[in-house]
């Protein structure tokens, strides 16, 4: 949420906050509702609506909270949403002319836009370069005086440590650093690709200065009689024409992304080139992120909560939850030595090793007090590939039984009418949502 401007006296400069905009996510199958949801908690969004894999909205936040977005998977700027291009009976021609006018019939709207990108991407780089400023004056990489504080207290204690725990220390010192060096660089990848985006997006002058490309997706009607590449060049031939804009496939300033269907036209541009949903801080990827981070917002943590994965795999439900509640404890278990080797990975990338704890053990044999757990969230690794039978019934009740009376419940399955019919004969008393793929909430 913008705050009020603070007058700084002449010498202030850069460019103004950001303005009141439009904006549309991509969603996965099932999960706009929890998209609508979060951004009119964590952005105060108005205007918002949705219609199958989109949720637009209205907000002035600037890019550091719309990168917070944690549901969505891509976003973009809005210029244009209308009705869909009428195909049936119409020549090739005449719809190439209505393709065109997305374009001619409103001009300004596409340079109002491209004046609100520009001014997102400058404001959101002078906010980087001031927080990295106030957080790193001395310019050394995150985790840097850590290692050196390590490496002094090592050399201060040299007379006094035998020789082989010395060498563990510079083990333990070598294997920090190449954590810290693997977290840094998935870190300044994306930043690189962000800095990469605003001097693209400033390095012209003038508008018409500007380089760009089309990505389309036609379904429908119009996906049958139009292949993408057909109606990208259209759209690209229009803007250059329009706006003296030149063409560049492989390094464009600018994005333009189009989807025609039997519903809607829509055009926007990417804010992010790097999708919302690609964690930075998830080395090996498991669930979607987006559907585990729903998993976690139906549980409702509240700080102090013991919340336990059962069946944890890499640990991405653990590690969304972790992130955006960090004040619960969480444990995960699982029996699978490459899943939890896949899981600790994660953990030392996401800087959480001492926020998450994980077990090595079968769902069915928790080494928990009965009602011991507040929450349990899982993914539960059944359903039409592997055929639910009496296992997921011991699941349950192992469930049942180390969940407090007023615990919560969280699941995703693949298949419901089986678990369904599970539910009706086990004493499944608890607070309980299923999420089902495709998504929808049982």
């Amino acid at each position: 949420m913008s705050r009020a401007p603070v007058d700084a006296g002449p010498l202030a400069s850069g460019p103004p906050p950001p303005a009141v905009s439009r904006f549309f996510c991509t969603a996965g199958r099932g999960l706009e509702p929890f998209l609508m949801r979060e951004v009119r908690a964590r952005l105060a969004a108005t205007e918002v609506e949705y219609i199958s894999g989109k949720v637009f909205f209205t907000t002035c936040s600037d890019l550091n909270m719309l990168k917070k977005l944690k549901s969505a998977e891509r976003l973009f700027l809005l210029i244009k949403k209308q009705f869909p291009l009428t195909v049936s009976s119409v020549s090739k021609g005449k719809i190439f002319n209505e393709m065109q006018r997305l374009i001619n019939d409103d001009p300004e709207s596409w340079l109002n836009a491209i004046s609100i990108w520009e001014n997102l991407l400058e404001l959101g780089r002078e906010k980087e370069e001031l927080s990295q400023r106030g957080s790193n004056p001395s310019k050394r990489k995150v985790g840097e005086n850590e290692i050196i504080v390590a490496k002094k207290f090592k050399t201060e204690q040299t007379q006094e440590i035998p020789e082989n725990r010395e060498r563990r220390l510079e083990k333990q010192i070598e294997e920090e650093t190449l954590e810290q060096k693997d977290f840094i660089s998935k870190r300044d990848n994306f930043q690189e690709a962000f800095q990469s985006d605003v001097e693209k997006a400033i390095a012209p002058q003038h508008q018409n200065d500007l380089t760009f490309r089309v990505s389309c997706r036609c379904s429908g009607a119009i996906g049958k009689t139009f292949t993408a590449q057909e109606v990208g060049r259209v759209i690209g031939i229009a803007l250059m024409k329009q706006f003296g804009w030149k063409t560049d496939l492989r390094n464009p300033n600018l994005e333009i992304f189009i989807h025609l269907n039997d519903i809607y036209s829509i055009v926007g541009i990417p804010v992010f080139r790097v999708p919302l949903a690609s964690r930075t801080y998830i080395k090996t990827a498991g669930l979607r992120s987006t559907v585990a981070w729903a998993m976690a917002s139906l549980a409702e943590i509240k700080a102090g909560a013991f919340v336990l994965d059962p069946m944890c795999g890499f640990g991405t439900i653990l590690l969304e939850a972790a992130k955006e509640w960090p004040d619960a404890y969480y444990v995960g278990a699982d029996v699978s030595d490459s899943q939890l080797l896949g899981a600790c990975d994660n953990l030392k990338a996401a800087g959480l090793k001492d926020k998450i704890e994980l077990l090595k053990v079968s769902v069915i044999e928790l080494p928990l007090p009965s009602e011991s757990v507040d929450i349990i969230i899982s993914d539960i690794p059944f359903g039409k590939k592997f055929k639910l039978g009496k296992d997921i019934t011991n699941i349950l009740q192992e469930m049942e039984s180390r969940s407090l009376i007023a615990g919560s419940v969280v699941m995703h399955m693949s298949y419901i009418a089986e678990p369904m019919s599970v539910f009706k004969t086990t004493d499944f008393s608890h607070h309980l949502a299923i999420l089902v793929s495709p998504l929808h909430l049982c």
